[in-house]
């Protein structure tokens, strides 16, 4: 309960503000190694086009001359041709590093309207996580999921749930703007940072009017370039049905989130159900993360919501349960 102990002291003494770590330090970008042949001559592109080439990818002068001198000196297609290179490299160091333990990583949430998607990409160090290319990777499988989610053209009468596994995530297109799909970004990502990363699994929800998602992500921080993308290592999604709106739903949802961050409960329970100890695995009936001389049940109903559904992810999740069987 070491978690909930850390949490508990946490929230109690800055209930109402958004609880944000520090900012992840970004570490020094690596170096792209994948140039091969003979060194090039100074006349194979012009200094200008070289230095915008580089500028444009991050890759090294060698590598941007080579692609500049191949493609005859057409700026988009030595883009192209330096991304189908480091992606080439990717795969290949993907599969020597295939099996190396990945329990670090971050969760990532993202909420636009009436959608909201919480992902878990995974790698093998704490270090590397807190890298800004691996954080973009979180950004490009929260993106691909939220695009995924709202293709589906379902009629919402109440709220919808879904999950998508490693293989279904790692299928998803990249995006508008990327090609390929997450599999694609994910190689590229290993490439650049020489280590083993997975994309391991995401959820989404849907609501229609009527209902609420509050979310809460641990240790939060802000994406570098998304700002509606938070990352941390544990997330929660909770479902709540109420009958009019509340100006403070955003508040009451950040409390049940970071309850069931806390709390880990395994359903939702009734209002009906006795009060239990922190053993307790019905949300309701546990003792409320912030004021633990009343249930969480006791908590909400006089707020004029009801809880359905939540989601909950812990970073790194069933790796050392996976690890001792």
């Amino acid at each position: 309960m070491s978690l909930l102990r850390s949490l508990r002291v946490f929230l109690v003494a800055r209930t109402g503000s958004h609880p944000v770590g520090s900012l992840l330090r970004q570490s020094p970008q690596p170096r792209h190694t994948f140039h091969a042949g003979p060194r090039l001559s100074a006349s194979a592109s012009s200094k200008e086009l070289l230095m915008k080439l580089r500028r444009n990818t991050g890759y090294s002068f060698v590598n941007c001359k080579k692609a500049l001198e191949t493609c005859g000196g057409d700026l988009k297609q030595a883009e192209i041709w330096l991304h189908k290179q480091a992606q080439k490299e990717g795969w290949s160091k993907a599969a020597k590093l295939q099996g190396r333990k990945t329990k670090e990583g971050l969760i990532g949430l993202l909420q636009e309207g009436n959608t909201t998607v919480l992902v878990e990409v995974n790698c093998e160090t704490d270090f590397v996580s807190r890298n800004l290319k691996f954080q973009q990777l979180v950004q490009q499988v929260a993106l691909g999921t939220m695009m995924h989610c709202q293709s589906l053209k379902d009629q919402l009468s109440t709220y919808s749930k879904g999950f998508l596994n490693s293989s279904e995530l790692s299928g998803l297109p990249a995006g508008p703007d990327r090609e390929g799909s997450l599999k694609d970004q994910l190689a590229l990502a290993i490439g650049k940072l020489g280590e083993n990363m997975t994309l391991k699994r995401a959820a989404w929800v849907k609501v229609p009017s009527g209902f609420y998602v509050g979310s809460y992500v641990h240790g939060a921080m802000q994406s570098p370039s998304l700002h509606n993308l938070v990352l941390g290592k544990y997330g929660a999604l909770v479902i709540c049905e109420t009958s009019e709106q509340k100006t403070n739903l955003e508040d009451i949802g950040r409390r049940l989130g970071q309850h069931v961050v806390g709390m880990a409960p395994l359903s939702v329970g009734s209002l009906d159900d006795e009060p239990g100890g922190e053993a307790e695995t019905k949300m309701l009936s546990q003792p409320y993360l912030l004021d633990p001389s009343i249930t969480l049940g006791q908590y909400v109903q006089p707020q004029g919501v009801s809880v359905v559904d939540f989601v909950r992810f812990e970073c790194g999740e069933g790796e050392e349960a996976a690890e001792t069987e």
